[in-house]
């Protein structure tokens, strides 16, 4: 497991096996020189998988809001704070993410052939310092302005540790992580929230679209322009009638021609 400050008082920590103390004293693993933080102000044990907090001299140490007086468990998410200082406990993937080649059928030379397995959903930039980038989303990810997040957008709007996102059944669960501007899915602000391919997560004006292999993306309607139907002939209705007159006018020359003869 590790810990990681959404205001930016330490850098993220990855707890190892055993104890960990946190204080203001430069012997402790989490040095915090901070107003209301003690020497050694609480400690970490971490074994066989499950953390454990507890709490040293009388600074206050709390789990998700509330005081502890006692050694407590601690789980992924759980927010801690020690005096002023916020901190939040994540969960470390300990396997490796990339992505593991899947097998298909055997061709006809009898040769197995290999392909890599796809991310299931892929967070494009649409805005600001992310406009073009493409980040494919397998494990649960932090993006934010510093550089040991997963996705680190390198903007003065965006926190340090801005938002939590992880891949679930219809989308990416969303956790904003105590940022200054927000975090937003179309347009609406949110602590914890579902982006949906297609719906778009936004971190003040960093914008995203969370899109799934083979989705269309929408686009404006591009029908063909109709085509005017042919306009008819506009002499063809005339023809005979211009016919009938010179054949009389041919009539009436003949007639004169003949008289003047006689």
């Amino acid at each position: 497991m590790k810990l990681l400050f959404p205001n930016g008082e330490h850098s993220q920590v990855l707890l190892s096996d055993g104890v960990s103390r946190v204080g203001s004293d430069a012997a402790c693993q989490v040095k915090l020189a901070f107003d209301g933080i003690e020497s050694a102000h609480a400690e970490f044990n971490l074994a066989n998988g499950a953390l454990k907090l507890r709490p040293l001299g009388s600074g206050q140490t709390s789990v998700n809001g509330t005081p502890i007086m006692a050694e407590t468990v601690v789980n992924p998410g759980d927010r801690l704070a020690f005096g002023d200082v916020q901190a939040r406990v994540v969960a470390v993937e300990r396997a490796s993410s990339a992505p593991k080649p899947a097998k298909v059928d055997v061709d006809d030379t009898g040769a197995t052939k290999l392909r890599m397995a796809l991310p299931k959903l892929i967070l494009r930039g649409v805005s600001g310092a992310a406009f073009g980038k493409t980040f494919p989303v397998g494990k649960e990810m932090i993006i934010g302005r510093q550089h040991d997040c997963d996705i680190p957008i390198p903007a003065e709007e965006v926190s340090r540790h801005h938002v939590r996102i992880k891949p679930g059944a219809e989308g990416l669960l969303i956790e904003d992580l105590g940022s200054a501007n927000g975090t937003y899915i179309n347009g609406k602000r949110v602590q914890q929230g579902l982006l949906k391919p297609g719906d778009e997560l936004r971190l003040d004006s960093i914008r995203f679209m969370l899109i799934a292999p083979g989705m269309e993306i929408p686009r404006g309607s591009d029908k063909p322009a109709s085509t005017p139907a042919p306009a008819a002939a506009s002499g063809g209705s005339k023809l005979p009638m211009i016919i009938g007159v010179l054949v009389v006018l041919a009539v009436i020359a003949g007639a004169v021609w003949y008289f003047a003869l006689r």
